[in-house]
């Protein structure tokens, strides 16, 4: 249960990660600072529904489109930011089809990548604290 848990912070701080970066890098995506309350919901409803969305999109296009099975994560990570963006809380705005396509790939990017590096690091650093020092 724990590791479970411990996965899930860590996948809602890797999305939250993309969406910082993609906010930093383009100009049609855009975090309402302002509104950071929404901005935190955004996190993680967007984490919930990739959650949902991934496995779901994965089994459609595996029966229907086998082609697209590499574009899943994408796909999934665009819909996601559908969703967050039209939700009425605000804290996230996407207004350009760069923000929609380049924004998709990055966070995605992102998220995929602190999905797996996060953990490790905190792994190691829990490992290291438990080992005993030799001299």
């Amino acid at each position: 249960m724990i590791t479970l848990l411990f996965r899930g912070l860590m996948y809602v701080v890797s999305a939250g990660l993309g969406l910082i970066v993609a906010d930093a890098l383009l100009a049609g995506f855009q975090i309402q600072w302002d509104k950071w309350w929404g901005f935190v919901i955004c996190i993680l409803i967007f984490a919930i529904l990739q959650s949902v969305l991934a496995p779901w999109v994965s089994k459609l296009a595996d029966r229907y489109a086998p082609v697209l099975m590499g574009g899943i994560g994408i796909f999934s990570t665009l819909i996601a930011l559908v969703i967050v963006v039209l939700l009425p809380i605000g804290g996230l705005r996407i207004v350009d089809l760069t923000g929609w396509l380049l924004g998709s790939v990055i966070v995605w990017l992102i998220t995929a990548l602190g999905s797996v590096l996060l953990p490790l690091i905190f792994l190691k650093r829990k490992v290291d604290a438990k080992e005993p020092r030799r001299r």
